[in-house]
């Protein structure tokens, strides 16, 4: 078992925090096969609401999928206690927002997309189905009579202990 941690690293004005929405959201991610190096050339979504029956009969994971290269049958489990808030008080810092129990692969690019939770600071307004695909977001918090923004995004895997 190998453990790897997305991290995220961004700049927020007048933002408290930003987050997934669990257990829905989905993990967008291209992924390596560790037995052959190939690296996939389409997205995969991974959601911790969905789970799949491994082929051996012995259990579930969250993500399978049998490399096209060398036949190398892998899977991929969201830690479920792993969901992490990126904070407005680390800013500017990759910090730890999910984690991820890979056999057989890992996740090298990150896709954004829909699904995040936006906390806007001092009005506590909350923003739902933020969509981050295009590397930042902005809007208008009524109760703060500003702009509200997450830019200057970066995603990355490491591996973690």
């Amino acid at each position: 078992m190998v453990k790897i941690a997305l991290q995220m690293k961004a700049q927020l004005e007048n933002i408290d925090a930003i987050y997934a929405t669990q257990p829905e959201f989905r993990y967008f991610m291209k992924i390596r096969c560790t037995g052959c190096n190939e690296e996939s050339d389409k997205w995969h979504d991974i959601s911790l609401s969905e789970t799949v029956s491994l082929k051996s009969g012995r259990g579930n994971c969250n993500f399978a999928l049998k490399c096209k290269f060398c036949g190398k049958e892998n899977q991929m489990d969201i830690l479920e206690k792993s969901h992490k808030k990126y904070v407005k008080e680390k800013e500017g810092s990759f910090q730890t927002i999910a984690e991820f129990d890979c056999r057989g692969l890992e996740p090298v690019s990150f896709s954004p997309r829909e699904g995040w939770i936006v906390e806007a600071s001092e009005s506590g307004q909350k923003f739902e189905d933020v969509d981050l695909s295009d590397g930042e977001w902005i809007e208008y918090d009524e109760k703060l009579k500003e702009s509200v923004r997450v830019f200057e995004l970066e995603f990355k895997f490491i591996k973690s202990k």
